[in-house]
C-alpha cells in the first residue's frame, strides 16, 4: 500500500512539479474506488447538487457533510481526505472553529475547505492557530450563487485579475495551506500559482495549477442535466448503466433471471 498523503507531501509535489489529482467522493464505496488511483478525495457541498436534486450547494448542513465524511474516510487508505465546510458554517471566527473542530473530532478529515479570500483571512488565521488544516477556495465560489444571481468566469478584468491574486496572498500569509481556484482566466490562475508557495488545484482554470479536480459524476457522464465548458466526460456511465438495468429487467420480466446459476 502507497503511504498516506499528507499536507506536507502536497507541498513537496508543487516544489517538484508533479501533479496533484484530486477527486469528490461521497461515500465508502467510491472512495475506496478512488483511493489507490488519486491523491485527494473531496467531500464536496456538489453532493447536494449532483446526488441530492438541489439547484446550488447552499442547502448542505454539517450534518450531512459529516455524514459523507466518516463514509468516505471508512473506505480510503492512503488519500488525503478534505472536507468542503458548507454554507453558514464559517461566518465568523468562534463558529468557524466551533464547526471545524466538530470536522476533525467526529471523521477522519485532514482538512477543511472554506470560500472566500480577503474577508475571510482572519477566519482561515484563527482556524490554522487552533491546528486546523485549511484549503482557501478563490476565483468562482458556488456559495455565492445567490448574492451575484449566476455562475461567472472570474479574472476577465485586469481589476478582478489582481483581486485574486490579492485573494490568494492574503489567504497564504494567513495559513492556508492549499488553494482550489474556480472558475476563472487560465492566465488568473497561472500568476496565482506563480505567486503563492502553497499548492493550487485548478476547476475551470486550465492547465497551469498544480492539481486539478472534477466532480466525479460529471466527468463520468451521471450528471447530464448540465456540462460545463472545462469538463471532460470520459466515459459516458449513465447510458452503461440504464443498459444493464434495461437488460436486468427484461430477464426479470421474461423469467431469464435468476437462471441455475444464480441461486442457491
Amino acid at each position: 500500500m502507497s503511504p498516506k498523503i499528507t499536507i506536507k507531501q502536497l507541498s513537496k509535489m508543487k516544489k517538484s512539479r508533479k501533479k496533484i489529482v484530486m477527486i469528490t467522493a461521497y461515500d465508502a464505496l467510491f472512495g475506496a474506488l478512488f483511493d489507490p488511483i488519486v491523491d485527494v478525495l473531496l467531500v464536496g457541498d456538489s453532493l447536494v447538487m449532483s446526488f441530492g436534486g438541489k439547484s446550488d450547494t447552499l442547502g448542505a448542513t454539517m450534518d450531512q457533510m459529516i455524514y459523507h465524511t466518516q463514509a468516505v474516510c471508512a473506505g480510503r487508505q492512503k488519500s488525503l481526505v478534505l472536507f468542503d465546510m458548507p454554507f453558514g458554517s464559517y461566518t465568523d471566527r468562534e463558529t468557524a472553529l466551533k464547526n471545524a473542530v466538530r470536522v476533525y473530532q467526529e471523521t477522519g478529515a485532514d482538512a477543511v475547505k472554506l470560500e472566500g479570500g480577503k474577508e475571510k483571512a482572519e477566519i482561515v488565521r484563527h482556524l490554522s492557530q487552533n491546528a486546523i488544516a485549511v484549503f482557501g477556495h478563490i476565483g468562482l465560489m458556488p456559495q455565492h450563487v445567490r448574492s451575484e444571481g449566476e455562475y461567472s468566469v472570474k479574472g476577465r478584468s485586469e481589476a478582478d485579475k489582481q483581486a485574486i491574486i490579492e485573494d490568494a496572498l492574503a489567504l497564504e500569509r494567513s495559513g492556508a495551506v492549499a488553494l482550489i481556484i474556480e472558475g476563472v482566466m487560465p492566465d488568473v490562475a497561472l500568476a496565482v500559482t506563480q505567486q503563492v508557495s502553497i499548492p493550487t488545484i485548478g476547476i475551470g482554470a486550465g492547465a497551469a495549477c498544480d492539481g486539478q479536480v472534477l466532480v466525479w459524476s460529471d466527468m463520468v457522464g451521471l450528471f447530464g442535466q448540465f456540462v460545463p465548458k472545462f469538463v471532460k466526460q470520459y466515459i459516458q456511465a449513465g447510458e452503461l448503466i440504464q443498459e444493464a438495468v434495461g437488460q436486468y429487467a427484461s430477464e426479470v420480466r421474461s423469467g431469464h433471471f435468476p437462471d441455475v446459476n444464480h441461486q442457491y
